[in-house]
C-alpha cells in the first residue's frame, strides 16, 4: 500500500498532494479550533474564578 501510494505522488503529483492534503489540513484546522477554544475558555474562566475568589476573600475577612 505504502508503495502505491508513492507511485500515486510520483506519476500524479496533484492527485497525491489532493488524496493526502485534505486529511492533513484537516488536522491542522482542527488543531487551530482546538487551540482557539480552549484559549477562549481560559479567558472566560480564568477572569471569572478571580472574581470569584476576590468575592469570597473580602467576605470572609469582612467576617472575621
Amino acid at each position: 500500500m505504502i508503495a502505491s501510494l508513492l507511485r500515486l505522488i510520483a506519476l500524479r503529483p496533484f492527485l497525491g498532494m489532493a488524496i493526502l492534503g485534505v486529511p492533513v489540513v484537516a488536522l491542522i484546522a482542527i488543531g487551530l479550533i482546538t487551540v482557539f477554544a480552549v484559549k477562549a475558555f481560559m479567558a472566560l474562566l480564568v477572569p471569572a474564578l478571580v472574581v470569584l475568589a476576590l468575592i469570597w476573600f473580602f467576605r470572609r475577612m469582612a467576617r472575621a
